[in-house]
């Protein structure tokens, strides 16, 4: 659950992560045949996803390609209702879903008014609207999505933090 918040991918996205997309201590790189527009995505990973993956690394047998293996097939991925039903405990029945998360970052990192809105919408994967501009705009703003998500890694442990004092 904690990969999703922090790097608010679509649940399938995640789902379905595997260890060789981890292209360096800071890069993930989802191939475009898991993505929406079909074109491979670049998600940079903070301090805190990549102490999360050396913890969930620990734990995967070692015959799985997946990040987040299923306990009863290791050769497999869990399933998307594994991340839906674990909400349920933490009081979110009926009130937030894997995919909520996306609306979360994206709401808290426009009001921030720190990124550029391109920025975020790369890091959302979102198509552009402008038939015109998607044909010719190929920037992917990788140094400020790093930086934004850092920021937004941070910005999340400082909420968990201050809900638990």
């Amino acid at each position: 659950m904690l990969l999703l918040a922090h790097t608010f991918t679509r649940t399938s996205e995640l789902i379905g992560a595997q260890w060789t997309e981890i292209r360096d201590a800071e890069t993930w790189v989802i191939p475009g045949e898991r993505m929406k527009r079909g074109l491979p995505h670049v998600v940079p990973l903070s301090r805190q996803v990549r102490a999360i993956l050396g913890e969930l690394r620990a734990m995967t047998e070692e015959e799985s390609p997946f990040i987040l293996a299923s306990s009863q097939n290791p050769r497999s991925s869990i399933s998307n209702n594994t991340l839906l039903f674990a909400l349920y405990p933490l009081g979110y029945k009926g009130r937030m879903t894997g995919h909520g998360f996306r609306a979360v970052a994206s709401t808290i990192l426009n009001e921030s008014r720190l990124w550029a809105r391109d920025g975020i919408e790369r890091q959302l994967a979102h198509r552009e609207t402008d038939q015109v501009r998607e044909a010719y705009h190929r920037a992917e703003y990788l140094e400020e999505r790093r930086r934004m998500m850092q920021w937004w890694s941070d910005y999340l442990d400082d909420s968990r933090s201050r809900t638990h004092e």
